[in-house]
């Protein structure tokens, strides 16, 4: 199992769910307001806008935050201006780590979490995306349709795989091919769950307990970071150890 996928799971078991939801929200409205004053303010014609409003809704954001983060990205003032930086270091175990920000001061940023990186015993400004790939993420839910539906689907509308689960049905895509994807996918299956670019690790570390003590303790800081939107490592951690830890 990817190392992001697993990280996900320690956070859904974390306590300060209410401070957690905060954020969130607070996430989704920075990028809402990046992809309106990117594209347009109406979600049909801004495949971004779309998605971070489907994200808003499985996040029970309301509808009114929703339409005051629209109006203040596409009004006169246009609100914050966001710019969208990736950061690279290694953690601890030695482990690949991306985080994608949206930033209204690139030096506060970086500092932030350079000192994170720092405490935990990481390399903060090290290149590691070389041991990722840049890859396109449409996800629905299993009742939609079954296996092979998908699949089929899938491969006519130009995807490169398909995972389904009774969880729902990841498909992958080439970052380029995301949008025609998802438009082909839609056509049949109704809006998706979520549809994004993601890093997914290429080669993943094997990770003994006392590094992922650790390492799980500066993603956790880093994802909570209000300029970060997205944390991706690619540590491999023994099951048995991850019960262990999220216990």
């Amino acid at each position: 199992m990817a190392g992001h996928s697993q990280f996900k799971n320690i956070m859904h078991r974390k306590g300060g769910q209410d401070a957690k939801r905060s954020r969130a929200f607070a996430k989704i409205g920075r990028e809402i307001s990046v992809a309106v004053k990117g594209g347009s303010p109406d979600p049909n014609h801004n495949p971004r806008l779309r998605a971070a409003l489907v994200a808003a809704r499985l996040a029970n954001m309301s509808k009114d935050a929703v339409d005051r983060a629209i109006k203040k990205a596409s009004g006169a003032g246009g609100g914050e201006d966001y710019v969208e930086v990736r950061y690279e270091g290694r953690g601890p175990g030695n482990v690949s780590i991306i985080v994608e920000a949206l930033t209204d001061n690139r030096n506060r940023t970086a500092s932030d979490l350079r000192s994170m990186f720092s405490k935990y015993g990481g390399a903060f400004g090290e290149t590691v995306a070389f041991q990722f790939d840049r890859v396109g993420a449409v996800r629905y839910p299993a009742a939609v349709a079954d296996a092979d539906t998908m699949l089929e689907a899938a491969i006519e509308a130009g995807a490169d795989d398909v995972a389904s689960t009774e969880a729902g049905h990841e498909i992958i895509t080439a970052s380029d091919a995301l949008g025609t994807v998802q438009a082909e996918l839609e056509q049949k299956f109704g809006e998706a769950e979520s549809a994004k670019l993601e890093w997914r690790p290429n080669m993943t570390v094997q990770v003994d307990e006392e590094a992922a003590t650790t390492l799980l303790k500066l993603l956790d800081l880093l994802d909570d970071h209000d300029d970060v939107q997205n944390v991706t490592a690619n540590f491999d951690i023994d099951e048995a150890v991850m019960e262990k830890l999220s216990a």
